[in-house]
Protein backbone atom coordinates (compact mmCIF):
# COMPACT_ATOMS: atom_id res chain seq x y z
CA UNK A 1 0.00 0.00 0.00
CA UNK A 2 1.29 3.45 -0.84
CA UNK A 3 1.66 6.17 1.64
CA UNK A 4 -0.80 8.62 0.21
CA UNK A 5 -3.49 5.48 0.30
CA UNK A 6 -2.01 3.96 4.25
CA UNK A 7 -2.96 8.17 4.86
CA UNK A 8 -6.21 8.10 3.26
CA UNK A 9 -7.15 4.67 5.48
CA UNK A 10 -6.12 6.46 8.48
CA UNK A 11 -8.87 9.53 7.80
CA UNK A 12 -11.41 7.27 7.02
CA UNK A 13 -11.29 5.73 10.81
CA UNK A 14 -12.61 8.98 11.66
CA UNK A 15 -16.41 9.00 11.16
CA UNK A 16 -17.91 11.79 8.79
CA UNK A 17 -20.38 13.03 11.55
CA UNK A 18 -17.48 13.25 13.78
CA UNK A 19 -15.25 14.96 11.35
CA UNK A 20 -18.45 17.15 10.71
CA UNK A 21 -19.10 18.38 14.51
CA UNK A 22 -15.49 18.99 14.77
CA UNK A 23 -15.84 21.53 11.75
CA UNK A 24 -18.58 23.46 13.33
CA UNK A 25 -17.42 23.51 16.84
CA UNK A 26 -14.05 24.56 15.70
CA UNK A 27 -16.03 27.81 13.29
CA UNK A 28 -17.49 28.90 16.78
CA UNK A 29 -15.30 27.97 19.38
CA UNK A 30 -11.91 27.11 19.94
CA UNK A 31 -12.80 25.95 23.36
CA UNK A 32 -16.03 23.50 22.67
CA UNK A 33 -13.35 22.28 20.09
CA UNK A 34 -11.44 21.30 22.37
CA UNK A 35 -13.21 19.53 24.97
CA UNK A 36 -14.90 17.52 22.56
CA UNK A 37 -11.73 16.80 21.18
CA UNK A 38 -10.48 15.59 24.71
CA UNK A 39 -14.05 13.45 25.06
CA UNK A 40 -12.92 11.57 21.89
CA UNK A 41 -9.59 11.05 23.46
CA UNK A 42 -10.66 9.69 26.13
CA UNK A 43 -13.52 7.54 25.31
CA UNK A 44 -12.73 3.80 23.73
CA UNK A 45 -14.77 2.19 20.96
CA UNK A 46 -16.15 -1.03 22.14
CA UNK A 47 -15.39 -3.97 19.61
CA UNK A 48 -17.32 -7.08 19.19
CA UNK A 49 -15.50 -10.56 20.87
CA UNK A 50 -13.70 -11.95 17.70
CA UNK A 51 -14.27 -15.58 17.49
CA UNK A 52 -10.55 -15.91 18.11
CA UNK A 53 -11.11 -15.29 21.34
CA UNK A 54 -14.11 -16.79 22.53
CA UNK A 55 -12.23 -19.99 23.79
CA UNK A 56 -10.23 -17.54 26.47
CA UNK A 57 -13.69 -16.12 27.02
CA UNK A 58 -15.10 -19.32 28.10
CA UNK A 59 -12.64 -20.77 29.34
CA UNK A 60 -11.19 -17.89 32.00
CA UNK A 61 -12.11 -17.35 35.43
CA UNK A 62 -13.30 -13.80 35.40
CA UNK A 63 -14.25 -11.32 38.24
CA UNK A 64 -14.16 -8.17 39.11
CA UNK A 65 -12.24 -6.33 41.30
CA UNK A 66 -11.95 -2.38 42.86
CA UNK A 67 -8.83 -0.42 41.94
CA UNK A 68 -8.74 1.57 45.02
CA UNK A 69 -6.58 4.52 43.32
CA UNK A 70 -9.03 5.04 40.56
CA UNK A 71 -12.65 3.83 42.70
CA UNK A 72 -13.22 2.49 39.65
CA UNK A 73 -13.84 -1.73 39.36
CA UNK A 74 -12.21 -3.76 36.32
CA UNK A 75 -12.65 -7.09 34.71
CA UNK A 76 -10.21 -9.65 35.10
CA UNK A 77 -9.36 -13.00 33.71
CA UNK A 78 -6.91 -16.04 35.10
CA UNK A 79 -6.60 -18.19 32.28
CA UNK A 80 -5.15 -21.78 33.46
CA UNK A 81 -3.69 -22.90 36.81
CA UNK A 82 -0.28 -22.27 37.99
CA UNK A 83 1.90 -20.57 40.26
CA UNK A 84 3.71 -18.72 37.59
CA UNK A 85 1.84 -15.86 36.39
CA UNK A 86 2.07 -13.78 33.80
CA UNK A 87 0.18 -9.87 33.11
CA UNK A 88 -1.06 -9.18 29.91
CA UNK A 89 -2.67 -6.02 28.86
CA UNK A 90 -4.50 -4.69 26.13
CA UNK A 91 -4.35 -1.75 24.37
CA UNK A 92 -6.45 1.36 23.73
CA UNK A 93 -10.35 0.01 22.83
CA UNK A 94 -9.11 -3.40 23.38
CA UNK A 95 -9.71 -6.30 25.60
CA UNK A 96 -8.35 -8.69 28.09
CA UNK A 97 -8.32 -11.78 25.90
CA UNK A 98 -6.75 -9.76 22.82
CA UNK A 99 -3.61 -11.48 23.55
CA UNK A 100 -5.31 -14.69 23.50
CA UNK A 101 -2.69 -16.51 21.05
CA UNK A 102 -0.12 -15.49 23.10
CA UNK A 103 -2.05 -16.75 26.47
CA UNK A 104 -2.19 -20.11 24.92
CA UNK A 105 1.41 -20.53 24.38
CA UNK A 106 2.30 -19.01 27.28
CA UNK A 107 -0.27 -22.05 28.85
CA UNK A 108 1.64 -24.53 27.19
CA UNK A 109 4.54 -23.31 28.60
CA UNK A 110 3.28 -23.82 32.53
CA UNK A 111 2.42 -20.06 33.03
CA UNK A 112 -1.38 -18.53 34.25
CA UNK A 113 -2.15 -15.64 32.67
CA UNK A 114 -3.87 -12.97 34.23
CA UNK A 115 -5.40 -9.92 32.03
CA UNK A 116 -8.21 -7.54 32.29
CA UNK A 117 -10.65 -5.04 31.04
CA UNK A 118 -9.17 -1.83 31.75
CA UNK A 119 -12.08 0.96 32.83
CA UNK A 120 -14.37 1.83 29.70
CA UNK A 121 -13.29 -1.25 27.84
CA UNK A 122 -14.83 -4.75 27.03
CA UNK A 123 -17.02 -5.93 30.23
CA UNK A 124 -15.58 -3.28 32.92
CA UNK A 125 -18.00 -0.28 33.26
CA UNK A 126 -17.86 3.14 32.62
CA UNK A 127 -17.70 5.50 29.50
CA UNK A 128 -14.12 6.82 29.55
CA UNK A 129 -10.42 5.90 30.30
CA UNK A 130 -6.86 7.36 30.40
CA UNK A 131 -3.22 5.63 30.59
CA UNK A 132 -3.28 6.24 34.25
CA UNK A 133 -6.12 4.30 34.88
CA UNK A 134 -3.93 1.46 33.02
CA UNK A 135 -1.38 1.71 35.35
CA UNK A 136 -3.28 1.75 38.28
CA UNK A 137 -5.22 -1.03 37.49
CA UNK A 138 -1.74 -3.12 36.81
CA UNK A 139 -0.35 -1.90 40.19
CA UNK A 140 -3.85 -3.24 41.85
CA UNK A 141 -3.54 -6.89 40.03
CA UNK A 142 0.15 -7.15 41.61
CA UNK A 143 -1.15 -6.45 45.28
CA UNK A 144 -3.91 -9.11 44.22
CA UNK A 145 -1.80 -11.84 42.73
CA UNK A 146 1.20 -10.79 44.92
CA UNK A 147 3.73 -11.13 41.76
CA UNK A 148 3.99 -11.44 38.44
CA UNK A 149 7.32 -13.74 36.24
CA UNK A 150 6.41 -11.40 33.43
CA UNK A 151 4.60 -8.25 31.55
CA UNK A 152 3.30 -8.24 28.31
CA UNK A 153 1.98 -5.14 26.79
CA UNK A 154 0.38 -4.26 23.33
CA UNK A 155 0.01 -0.19 22.09
CA UNK A 156 -0.91 1.49 25.06
CA UNK A 157 -0.94 -1.29 26.97
CA UNK A 158 3.17 -1.52 26.39
CA UNK A 159 3.43 1.96 27.68
CA UNK A 160 1.37 1.20 31.09
CA UNK A 161 3.40 -1.78 31.65
CA UNK A 162 6.73 0.67 31.37
CA UNK A 163 4.92 2.90 33.47
CA UNK A 164 4.02 0.72 36.07
CA UNK A 165 7.63 -0.78 36.71
CA UNK A 166 8.33 3.23 36.85
CA UNK A 167 6.44 2.77 39.76
CA UNK A 168 7.57 -0.42 41.16
CA UNK A 169 5.98 -3.02 39.66
CA UNK A 170 8.49 -5.96 40.20
CA UNK A 171 8.79 -8.39 36.77
CA UNK A 172 11.74 -10.36 35.66
CA UNK A 173 10.99 -9.40 32.20
CA UNK A 174 8.51 -7.33 29.88
CA UNK A 175 7.74 -7.16 26.53
CA UNK A 176 6.18 -4.65 24.53
CA UNK A 177 4.12 -4.73 20.71
CA UNK A 178 3.46 -1.89 19.09
CA UNK A 179 4.19 0.32 21.61
CA UNK A 180 3.66 3.99 21.61
CA UNK A 181 6.35 6.56 23.17
CA UNK A 182 6.16 10.47 23.07
CA UNK A 183 2.37 11.31 24.49
CA UNK A 184 2.43 14.85 22.49
CA UNK A 185 3.11 12.82 19.15
CA UNK A 186 -0.08 10.77 20.24
CA UNK A 187 -2.07 13.58 21.08
CA UNK A 188 -0.72 15.36 17.50
CA UNK A 189 -1.18 12.42 15.48
CA UNK A 190 -5.58 12.12 16.82
CA UNK A 191 -6.04 16.36 16.40
CA UNK A 192 -4.20 15.66 12.17
CA UNK A 193 -6.87 12.89 12.15
CA UNK A 194 -9.89 15.28 13.43
CA UNK A 195 -8.47 17.36 10.75
CA UNK A 196 -7.92 19.88 13.18
CA UNK A 197 -5.22 22.70 12.65
CA UNK A 198 -1.30 21.81 14.99
CA UNK A 199 -2.15 24.47 17.64
CA UNK A 200 -4.84 21.89 19.17
CA UNK A 201 -2.21 19.48 19.86
CA UNK A 202 -1.18 21.47 22.55
CA UNK A 203 -5.09 23.44 23.81
CA UNK A 204 -5.24 19.32 24.38
CA UNK A 205 -2.49 18.65 26.00
CA UNK A 206 -2.62 21.78 28.28
CA UNK A 207 -6.39 20.52 29.00
CA UNK A 208 -5.50 17.77 30.30
CA UNK A 209 -2.04 18.71 32.22
CA UNK A 210 -5.23 21.32 34.15
CA UNK A 211 -7.63 18.38 34.48
CA UNK A 212 -5.23 15.98 36.20
CA UNK A 213 -2.87 18.82 37.79
CA UNK A 214 0.30 16.91 36.16
CA UNK A 215 2.99 16.66 33.13
CA UNK A 216 1.40 14.67 29.93
CA UNK A 217 5.30 14.47 28.93
CA UNK A 218 6.15 12.10 32.27
CA UNK A 219 4.19 9.36 31.29
CA UNK A 220 5.88 9.11 27.78
CA UNK A 221 7.47 5.38 27.26
CA UNK A 222 11.26 7.07 26.62
CA UNK A 223 11.17 8.26 30.51
CA UNK A 224 10.02 5.33 31.90
CA UNK A 225 12.19 3.21 30.13
CA UNK A 226 15.17 5.03 31.01
CA UNK A 227 14.77 4.30 34.69
CA UNK A 228 14.30 0.22 33.90
CA UNK A 229 16.71 -1.92 34.52
CA UNK A 230 15.30 -5.14 33.48
CA UNK A 231 15.39 -6.75 30.26
CA UNK A 232 12.69 -5.51 28.09
CA UNK A 233 11.84 -7.22 24.72
CA UNK A 234 10.53 -4.50 22.01
CA UNK A 235 8.53 -5.38 19.04
CA UNK A 236 7.02 -3.29 16.45
CA UNK A 237 5.81 -3.55 12.87
CA UNK A 238 7.40 -1.52 9.98
CA UNK A 239 4.41 -0.82 8.55
CA UNK A 240 2.25 -0.12 11.74
CA UNK A 241 -0.21 2.80 10.48
CA UNK A 242 -2.18 3.51 14.54
CA UNK A 243 1.61 3.86 15.99
CA UNK A 244 4.65 4.81 13.66
CA UNK A 245 7.80 2.31 14.36
CA UNK A 246 10.01 5.43 15.08
CA UNK A 247 8.61 4.85 18.71
CA UNK A 248 10.02 1.31 19.21
CA UNK A 249 13.50 2.97 18.40
CA UNK A 250 13.55 5.49 20.56
CA UNK A 251 12.10 3.25 23.53
CA UNK A 252 15.26 1.30 22.92
CA UNK A 253 17.55 3.87 22.73
CA UNK A 254 16.84 4.31 26.54
CA UNK A 255 16.77 1.05 27.79
CA UNK A 256 19.58 -0.14 29.53
CA UNK A 257 18.93 -3.72 28.14
CA UNK A 258 16.58 -4.21 25.56
CA UNK A 259 16.56 -6.39 22.30
CA UNK A 260 14.40 -4.69 19.17
CA UNK A 261 12.10 -6.95 17.05
CA UNK A 262 10.84 -4.89 13.97
CA UNK A 263 8.32 -7.12 11.73
CA UNK A 264 7.44 -6.09 8.24
CA UNK A 265 3.67 -6.83 7.10
CA UNK A 266 2.12 -7.12 10.07
CA UNK A 267 0.49 -3.85 11.23
CA UNK A 268 -0.56 -2.55 14.80
CA UNK A 269 -2.81 -5.86 15.52
CA UNK A 270 -1.83 -9.17 13.00
CA UNK A 271 1.28 -8.74 14.96
CA UNK A 272 -0.45 -10.09 17.79
CA UNK A 273 -1.14 -13.60 16.30
CA UNK A 274 2.14 -13.82 14.43
CA UNK A 275 3.57 -17.52 15.02
CA UNK A 276 7.23 -15.96 14.99
CA UNK A 277 6.49 -13.05 17.00
CA UNK A 278 5.24 -14.88 19.54
CA UNK A 279 8.11 -17.59 19.24
CA UNK A 280 10.50 -15.01 19.77
CA UNK A 281 8.52 -13.99 23.11
CA UNK A 282 8.84 -17.76 24.38
CA UNK A 283 12.71 -17.39 23.45
CA UNK A 284 13.08 -14.01 25.49
CA UNK A 285 11.20 -14.90 28.55
CA UNK A 286 13.16 -18.98 28.35
CA UNK A 287 16.46 -17.38 28.27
Amino acid sequence: MSKKKQKQAQVIEIPKAILFTTKFLHAISPSLTTKFAAKLFTTPIRHKLPKRELHMEHESVQKSIMVSAINKEIVIYEYGKSDKKVLLVHGWSGRGTQLVKIADELLKMGYMTISFDAPAHGKSKGNYSIMTEFIASILELEKQYNSFEYAIGHSLGGMSVLNAIKQNLQVKKAVTIGAGDVIQDIIDDFIKKLQLKPEYGMKLRDHFENRFAGKMDDYSAYKAAAEIKIPVLIMHDKKDDDVSVKAAYHIHENLQGSELLITEGLGHRKILGDEAVINKIKEFISK
